[in-house]
């Protein structure tokens, strides 16, 4: 999430948030989704993040690969994509796959944290700490609108997405995943999550109320963490 807001320049939460998935291909008490697309409405362009627990259909003991990342950063552009599989390294791509520059850069960013504490300087901090709560504040936010969702149809999910090629095309990639793995989206639904806006600047929803008390939880005392820090 650090690295995709970095690309688009995004130093907020998106106003717009929207989750498909679920807990599928085995059976556990788990609530967060094996399997999951969130999508961003992000005014630049559309940050989209994908979830992939089970195996490579191809490969069992491999996980899926987009554009050759498994766990990384794609970035689609008009001219070809940037592919960032590490913390260390970017591959610049035509729109023919063709191989035009690959980056590489140490990251360092566990020495650095160590080098802050034993500073007592925040300031050496590569990114501050409040990055990384807008970057969490994604994946919350996501998880929020799966939680508020409801099962549908094969069908009923695709009508409630159409007109949106972006997210069309993540769920073509999930339903191939899963049939990969014998998952039957009949039997076993997908959730469609809520539809959530937000005021960026408050980080609070504007259009359900519901969604603002998952925000937070009821704390067991003496363990309370109070609204202003």
């Amino acid at each position: 999430m650090d690295i995709a807001r970095w690309v688009l320049g995004e130093p907020e939460v998106s106003t717009r948030v929207l989750s498909i998935g679920g807990r599928l291909g085995y059976d556990d008490d788990d609530l967060t989704p094996n399997t999951q697309i969130i999508f961003h409405d992000y005014k630049a362009a559309p940050l989209i993040f994908e979830v992939r627990e089970l195996p490579s259909s191809s490969d069992p003991t491999k996980m899926d690969e987009y554009h050759g990342a498994s766990i990384g950063v794609v970035v689609d552009c008009e001219g070809g994509s940037i592919v960032i599989p590490s913390y260390t390294k970017a591959i610049v791509r035509d729109k023919d796959g063709k191989e035009i520059k690959t980056y590489e850069e140490g990251g360092g960013h566990f020495a650095n944290f160590i080098q802050a504490v034993r500073s007592r300087k925040h300031t050496d901090l590569h990114a501050d700490i409040a990055e990384g709560h807008v970057s969490s504040a994604l994946c919350h936010t996501g998880n929020i609108s799966y939680r508020l969702g409801q099962t549908v149809s094969p069908e009923g999910t695709l009508d409630a997405i159409k007109g949106n090629s972006d997210l069309a095309e993540s769920l073509g990639r999930m339903e191939e995943h899963l049939g990969g793995n014998k998952v039957d989206l009949r039997q076993t639904p997908l959730m469609l999550g809520e539809v959530l806006k937000m005021n960026p600047h408050t980080e609070r929803f504007t259009n359900n109320s519901q969604a603002n008390q998952l925000l937070t939880r009821e704390y067991r005392q003496p363990f309370v963490v109070p609204e202003k820090v």
